[in-house]
C-alpha cells in the first residue's frame, strides 16, 4: 500500500504544479472563473460525465434493431454482461495507467504539455510490439467510430428534412464536426460532456415513452433469433455500445486526481443501463420484428415535435461524440508531426486537419451505420475493450515481485 500511496502523491504533486502554472498564465479574474467553470474540467464528476456521455450515442438508436435480431431476454442479459465486463477491463486500464505514470514520475518525466495515451502505456510497460498493437487497434477503432458519428448525423437529420439526400447531409455535418480541431484536450469537454449526457437522456426516455404511448402495432411478432448470424450481429452491436475504452486513458489523464478513476466507468455504465435497457425494450415491444428492416429506431416512430427535438439533440450529441473519438487521433497525429507541445490552439488546429479529411471522405463513401456498428464491434471492440487490456494486465503483473509491489 505504501508504494501505491507514493505513486498517488507523485502524480498529485505533478498535477498541482501544472495547475499552478496554468493559473499563473491565466491570472485572477472573473472571466477566468467562468472559463474554468465551463472549459477546464478535471474532477471525478467531469470524468463520470465524459465516460457516460461517450458510452452511449447513436448506438442508442440501433439497440432496438439488435433486440429484434436476438430477442429481448438475450439483449438485456448481454447488455449487463458486456457492460460489467467492460467496466472491469476499464479498471485494469486505470491500474496500468497509474503503474506507467508512477514509473515515469520516478524518472522525473514531466507530462505538463503531454497527454499520455494507451499505446504509450503499453510501450512503457510491455515494449514496442505491444505499442504497435495498441496503436493499430485503437486508431482503427476511433477512425471508424468517428465515421459512424458522421453517418449517423446524416441518417438522423433525414427524418426531419429529406429535401437533401443523406450523402449531402454528410458533407454538411463533416464540415461542422471539423470544428472539433479547436478543442485542445479532454479537459475542455466539461460543459459538452454534461450537455451531451442530458441530450442522450432525453432521447432515450423519448424512445421509451413514445413507444409505450404508441402501443404495439397490429399483428406484432417477436420471433427473436431466427438465424445464428442475426443473433451474433446483434450481439456485436451491443458489444460496441460499451466500447468506449479507446479514450479511457485520455479521460484519466485529464483528471486532477486520476487515481480516483477506478470505479467511475462502472458507475457510468450503471447509469447507461437506465437509458439503453428501457428504450430498447419498449421500442422492440411496440414494433417487434418490423425492426429487422429498420436499424434506426426513429424511423418507426410517428413524426412529432418531441421526435424532432430528440433528433436534434442526438445530432448535437453526435457532434460531441465525434470530438471524443477524434481527439485521441489528433493527439497521435500531433506527436507524429511534432506539434503536440505547441501552445497555439490555431497551429494545433491546422495540424489536425489531415485527420478529419479522411474520416469525412469515408463517411461519404459508406452512407449507413447499422452494419458498420456490428463490424466494428466484432473486429475491433473485442480486442480494444476486452482482450488487449486483460492480456496487458496479466503480463505486467505475471511475476510475484510485480504483484507484491502493486499490492
Amino acid at each position: 500500500m505504501s508504494s501505491e500511496k507514493q505513486a498517488e502523491e507523485a502524480i498529485v504533486s505533478s498535477l498541482n504544479e501544472t495547475m499552478e502554472h496554468e493559473e499563473e498564465d491565466q491570472g485572477d479574474n472573473s472571466v477566468f472563473s467562468v472559463k474554468s467553470l465551463l472549459w477546464h474540467g478535471g474532477s471525478v464528476y467531469d470524468a463520470w460525465f465524459s465516460c457516460a456521455s461517450n458510452q452511449v450515442a447513436q448506438v442508442l438508436l440501433t439497440l432496438p434493431y439488435s433486440f429484434s435480431q436476438m430477442g429481448m431476454l438475450s439483449g438485456i442479459i448481454l447488455q449487463v454482461f458486456y457492460g460489467v465486463l467492460g467496466s472491469w477491463t476499464a479498471y485494469l486500464i486505470s491500474v496500468l495507467y497509474i503503474e506507467y505514470r508512477t514509473r515515469k514520475e520516478k524518472e522525473n518525466v514531466s507530462f505538463k504539455n503531454h497527454v499520455i495515451q494507451w499505446f504509450e502505456v503499453l510501450d512503457g510497460l510491455l515494449g514496442p510490439y505491444w505499442k504497435a498493437i495498441g496503436l493499430a487497434f485503437n486508431c482503427t477503432f476511433l477512425l471508424f467510430g468517428s465515421v459512424i458519428q458522421l453517418i449517423a448525423c446524416a441518417s438522423n437529420i433525414y427524418y426531419i428534412n429529406d429535401k437533401l439526400d443523406k450523402r449531402t447531409w454528410t458533407y454538411i455535418f463533416g464540415a461542422c464536426c471539423a470544428t472539433t480541431v479547436f478543442i485542445p484536450s479532454f479537459h475542455n469537454y466539461r460543459i459538452w460532456s454534461f450537455l451531451g449526457l442530458g441530450m442522450t437522456t432525453y432521447a432515450a426516455w423519448y424512445l421509451t415513452i413514445a413507444a409505450l404511448v404508441h402501443g404495439q402495432v397490429e399483428g406484432v411478432t417477436h420471433q427473436g433469433p431466427t438465424k445464428l448470424v442475426l443473433y451474433f450481429t446483434g450481439a456485436t452491436n451491443i458489444l460496441y455500445t460499451f466500447g468506449g475504452h479507446a479514450v479511457t486513458v485520455e479521460i484519466m489523464h485529464a483528471m486532477w486526481k486520476p487515481q480516483k478513476f477506478k470505479y467511475i466507468y462502472l458507475l457510468a455504465t450503471l447509469y447507461v443501463f437506465t437509458l439503453t435497457i428501457p428504450s430498447a425494450s419498449a421500442v422492440y415491444w411496440a414494433f417487434g420484428d418490423q425492426l429487422l428492416n429498420h436499424s434506426n429506431a426513429f424511423s418507426l416512430l410517428p413524426h412529432s415535435a418531441w421526435r424532432d427535438a430528440a433528433v436534434i439533440l442526438m445530432l448535437i450529441h453526435q457532434f460531441i461524440t465525434f470530438g471524443f473519438a477524434c481527439t485521441p487521433l489528433y493527439f497521435v497525429w500531433e506527436k507524429v508531426v511534432g506539434m503536440h507541445d505547441t501552445k497555439s490552439i490555431c497551429l494545433r488546429a491546422v495540424s489536425r486537419l489531415p485527420v478529419v479529411i479522411p474520416i469525412w471522405f469515408l463517411a461519404i463513401i459508406f452512407p449507413f451505420f447499422g452494419p458498420i456498428n456490428s463490424a466494428v464491434g466484432s473486429l475491433l471492440v473485442s480486442f480494444t475493450v476486452y482482450i488487449i487490456p486483460a492480456l496487458a494486465h496479466m503480463l505486467t503483473y505475471k511475476s510475484a515481485s510485480a504483484r507484491k509491489v502493486n499490492s
